[in-house]
């Protein structure tokens, strides 16, 4: 395998930015290059003084296959992550039919996509009312972590759990040092306030915001770190969208509790206006919140409050996104994202907020990797680990248009939307897989990868 040198770019690790270059020897980082260091490659890129960033790893994706492919699939998916510098996908079990709930039904997606994947992929298990002799299963297969809902979940393949199952799971994650990936909201308010504004006859998008109010899900986060203080378990709160449910988790963290907490770009990009302004398209759950919560979650972000910036891709059809035009509780709630999380970020972030690009890297590569069970394999530009880089050109201004996007269904709440930093290319364990705008490899590239090791 030939030798590959990334040279005269701004490099992004963990703690510092270094003017210099990567050498590449097969799918791995050999060396960091200092600026004038010579060194022998088979072929030598000039980067012309753009960034570098380790490959992102999306640990909240939905790509539904195998059953609900018209949704999304790997093979679409997988060119978006591409696009989008995400070169490491971890997705969630429950929109496939059948849920990765066994080691069965597991097995039975990993046949289904084997050979579609553009980019590396991990997969999470499921928790649920009646799969606790399934967890040590999965557990052998690799998940990275197990996801469960404290509220419905919006499909009927995947029940909620109480807070008996959620003890047993955070018992069991500490057993075998794994995780559980909690959606927090409070099911019984939720739904009270929903049969409330329904019978009072209101469908409009204002509702959906409604009923899902903040104080539902800072509950529910208390209640999982609750849980996971007294089980000593291992907990990730999923999609976070308020501040106060960030302090809470960071909080419980100062007191011992092994618990994460993960945002989204669209709660920090958008707010509950845009969604009056766009419909169903920005529906999500928990709702986009008021442009005062946003920039106070920006502040903990900032602060380093938050572990990890995740895109939660939920995607859907066309028709069950148009089917809530006129009556909100009528369309599917997800955000579809992966394609450009990062440019949202480095546009909100980096250049309007002042965000350090290494403390962007840490919520969107390292984190995520260690969290996961991936470090330093993945999420990280160190010799001995993958080859997963993005070269970004930050002062790139361009608009999102529908032609951009590799999704199966290609809506965006972003379409339109001015970005400031663009993916130029993205390489994946040593080979260019994206580059302006083309797919540069076939289905099949991209491996299943599993949890190799402990949370870091």
């Amino acid at each position: 395998m030939s030798s590959i040198l990334l040279n005269n770019a701004n490099i992004v690790l963990e703690r510092n930015i270094f003017h210099g270059g990567i050498l590449i020897d097969g799918e791995k980082i050999k060396k960091l290059v200092a600026e004038n260091e010579k060194v022998q490659a088979d072929y030598t890129e000039d980067i012309n003084g753009m960034y570098i960033f380790p490959g992102l790893v999306d640990d909240h994706v939905h790509f539904n296959e195998p059953g609900r492919t018209d949704w999304e699939g790997y093979q679409t998916g997988t060119m978006a992550a591409a696009a989008g510098g995400v070169t490491t996908i971890l997705e969630m079990p429950l929109n496939s039919i059948p849920p990765s709930i066994t080691t069965q039904y597991l097995t039975t997606k990993r046949q289904a996509v084997e050979k579609k994947a553009i980019v590396d992929y991990g997969q999470w298990g499921g928790l649920v009312p009646n799969n606790i002799s399934d967890l040590t299963g999965l557990h052998k297969e690799g998940v990275i972590g197990y996801k469960a809902f404290l509220c419905n979940s919006g499909v009927e393949e995947f029940s909620r759990i109480e807070d008996d199952i959620l003890f047993v799971g955070l018992q069991f994650s500490k057993e075998v040092n794994n995780v559980i990936g909690v959606h927090a909201e409070n099911e019984y308010v939720t739904k009270y306030l929903s049969e409330k504004l329904r019978s009072e006859g209101r469908t409009d998008r204002k509702a959906w915001c409604e009923a899902r109010p903040p104080e539902v899900e800072l509950e529910a986060i208390k209640r999982a770190c609750f849980w996971a203080s007294v089980t000593n378990g291992n907990l990730h709160i999923v999609h976070v969208s308020i501040a106060d449910g960030i302090r809470a988790i960071a909080e419980s963290k100062r007191k011992g509790v092994r618990v994460t907490s993960e945002t989204c770009p669209h709660y920090l990009c958008l707010n509950e206006e845009d969604f009056e302004r766009l419909g169903p398209i920005a529906k999500c759950a928990p709702p986009l919140r008021s442009q005062v919560e946003v920039e106070a979650l920006w502040e903990c972000v900032k602060e380093g409050l938050v572990d990890t910036i995740a895109s939660d891709h939920s995607p859907c059809t066309y028709d069950l996104k148009e089917a809530g035009m006129d009556n909100i509780w009528k369309a599917w709630g997800g955000i579809s994202g992966i394609q450009t999380m990062l440019p949202a970020i480095l546009t909100e972030g980096f250049h309007k907020r002042g965000l350090p690009l290494t403390d962007l890297s840490r919520m969107m590569s390292t984190n995520p990797a260690k969290i996961f069970g991936l470090y330093p394999q993945k999420g990280v530009i160190e010799p001995g680990s993958d080859a997963d880089l993005v070269i970004v050109d930050l002062e790139r201004e361009w608009v999102l248009q529908k032609s951009d996007l590799f999704y199966k269904n290609k809506h965006s709440p972003f379409i339109g939307k001015l970005f400031k930093g663009q993916i130029v290319k993205t390489y994946l364990r040593g080979k260019s897989v994206y580059q302006e705008g083309k797919i540069l490899v076939e289905p099949g590239y991209g491996k299943l990868i599993k949890r190799k090791g402990n949370i870091q």
